[in-house]
């Protein structure tokens, strides 16, 4: 028998090269048949190890779940971008490998997140989700987020809704 150690922890620069990996997995599976797939390239493809080492480096709040040597997910993390929304603080992306799905690893991942949060003063949270995600949108609901606003974003020449889930303090 074998044990696995299993931690959650804030990502360094020497993580960028694997958060880059485990971002374009679970990216490419969220998204395909969503986003239009030179449009999904594109945004995979900016953030490649650089962009997440000059993230790390300038303190963004990111989060990793790694499962033995892998980084099996990650979450970024801090203020409330929408400031018409009532909420402090947001859940920018929360992303597991395909392999690390329905495990409770994303449930575990989300509470640390907004314990982070929490003691950083952030005691309410927002997330979006594409509404043509459902597995997305399963998930916050089955988190106990409700939905509170409703916006659009545009890949290419599709648009495509999303909705806010909250969580108050």
């Amino acid at each position: 028998m074998s044990t696995v150690l299993i931690e959650i922890r804030r990502a360094k620069a020497s993580d960028a090269t694997s958060v880059a990996a485990a971002h374009d997995e679970a990216w490419r599976s969220a998204y395909r048949g969503i986003i239009p797939g030179p449009e999904l390239e594109k945004l995979v493809t900016r953030r490649g190890p650089a962009w997440w080492d000059g993230a790390i480096r300038k303190g963004s709040r990111v989060s990793l779940f790694v499962f033995g040597d892998t980084i099996a997910g990650y979450s970024n993390y801090g203020r409330n971008r929408a400031r018409s929304l009532p909420y402090e603080g947001e859940v920018y992306e929360l992303y597991m490998r395909p392999e690390f799905q329905g495990l409770g690893f994303g449930r575990r991942l989300f509470t640390a997140a907004r314990r982070d949060l929490a003691q950083n003063g952030m005691k309410s949270v927002v997330v979006w989700a594409l509404s043509d995600n459902e597995p997305a949108l399963d998930f916050y609901r089955a988190l106990g987020g409700r939905p509170v606003a409703r916006s659009s974003e545009t890949f290419g020449t599709k648009t495509l809704d999303k909705i806010a889930f909250a969580w108050p303090a």
